[in-house]
């Protein structure tokens, strides 16, 4: 394989600038990883209406917002409850408190993801057991998952992660047989589906995240769960404000966290739209890899995969760069004014906080070769024709240059 590329960059005939359809504004001389502000930007006047609505009517906590946007959540996800909450780091909290995890618990986690999703299981004092990942989606492995369970596993929490579902037909398959519950980390995943089946609807409880970087993102920190079950809706409801029932009498000990109504109606403006966000996301990781295609480049670097079993929502677009080649590439791409992110250096099973738990380099394989080798490319639904070029003329021109060598 590398005497392949070393041919290829050699000749120069393998790599070649591409440009696919469309026209272009012009030489691009930056491509920020996301641009926030350009998204927000058209819908500016909307959401300064809607703020003033919730200014005028005073009703910062609990409004009529938070409960239309819970509304069209369920609509999205096909659930029949949703909770909003102050993020989606406090509702997979909010998830393990409703089905009282606790200590000496076990739930079974991916090692490839954010670290909430292994945090929250700590906070309650079990214990995260790391599984390892499918090396294709990145999603967490059926078999490792099913290897891992003990008589301590409590929940499996699958994580959707970079917007495309896990294999939750395997997963809530094996949940079944050994009694577990089910909780999905749906973070990076609104809108995505498998099977026709929302992220959110195939466990007891989903879990989402209006963070601003999300597909559906707020001005701040949000979040909502979602699910079937009404009873276990009414405990979530009243875990998220302190089990308070009525009011100053409490019957559990819950926490804060609730979706105050300003975040909620500016999602309410962007919930219109995330069909939209999508499709847009979508065309522009299909357009990669026209390009990536078109500049025999699939021999060099891995693109993503796009599961036929599923709706992918392209929270991210995260290539594999081999050959220890990553972080040159990275440096490339950056000194050239092109974003990129590596999403996640350092998986969670290796994470100092985690040392105590015993895992050792090796034991999770595909997690660890992910670790070192996912490079994330821009793919926000506003990027234009002219950024993806500059983006995919960056990667070709690394792999044309000395710097493709000196990183071997």
């Amino acid at each position: 394989m590398t005497d392949r590329i070393d041919r290829n960059v050699a000749s120069g005939k393998e790599l070649k600038g591409v440009s696919l359809g469309g026209p272009v504004s012009g030489p691009v001389s930056s491509v920020p990883m996301l641009d926030v502000g350009r998204g927000n930007g058209p819908l500016k006047q909307e959401f300064m209406a809607a703020i003033e609505r919730v200014i005028d009517s005073g009703r910062f906590l609990h409004g009529p917002e938070v409960g239309e946007l819970e509304r069209t959540v369920n609509e999205v996800c096909g659930t029949a409850h949703a909770i909003g909450c102050a993020s989606g780091s406090d509702a997979l909290l909010l998830a393990l408190m409703a089905i009282d995890i606790e200590p000496g618990d076990e739930v079974i986690v991916p090692s490839f993801t954010f670290f909430a999703t292994a945090s929250a299981v700590s906070r309650l004092g079990a214990e995260p057991v790391f599984v390892d990942i499918d090396p294709l989606t990145y999603n967490m492995d059926p078999v490792s998952l099913e290897q891992s369970i003990t008589s301590r596993t409590r929940a499996i929490i699958p994580v959707h992660l970079f917007g495309q579902c896990a294999a939750m037909d395997k997963i809530c398959e094996i949940a079944n047989k050994h009694d577990l519950v089910v909780i999905e980390d749906a973070a990076q995943a609104i809108g995505a589906a498998w099977d026709d089946r929302p992220a959110g609807a195939w466990g007891q409880m989903g879990c989402l995240s209006f963070y601003p970087t999300k597909n559906l993102g707020g001005m701040g920190d949000g979040g909502m769960l979602v699910c079937q079950d009404e009873a276990l809706a009414s405990k979530i409801r009243l875990l998220a404000s302190h089990g308070m029932q009525p009011r100053y009498y409490h019957k559990l000990v819950g926490i804060n966290s609730r979706l105050d109504t300003i975040q909620a109606a500016i999602l309410g403006v962007k919930m219109a739209h995330l069909e939209s966000y999508a499709q847009a996301r979508g065309a522009h990781a299909q357009r990669y890899k026209e390009l990536f295609e078109a500049g025999r480049m699939t021999d060099i670097v891995q693109l993503p995969m796009k599961h036929p079993k599923g709706k992918h929502v392209w929270n991210q677009y995260g290539i594999r760069v081999p050959f220890g080649r990553r972080d040159a590439l990275k440096a490339h791409l950056q000194q050239r004014g092109i974003g990129c992110e590596i999403y996640y250096p350092v998986p969670l099973h290796m994470q100092e906080c985690f040392s105590d738990l015993g895992y050792s380099v090796g034991c999770l394989p595909h997690t660890e070769a992910a670790a070192r080798e996912i490079l994330h490319l821009p793919v926000y639904p506003e990027l234009t024709e002219g950024e993806q070029d500059a983006v995919v003329e960056g990667i070709e021109a690394f792999y044309m240059s000395g710097a493709f060598r000196r990183a071997a």
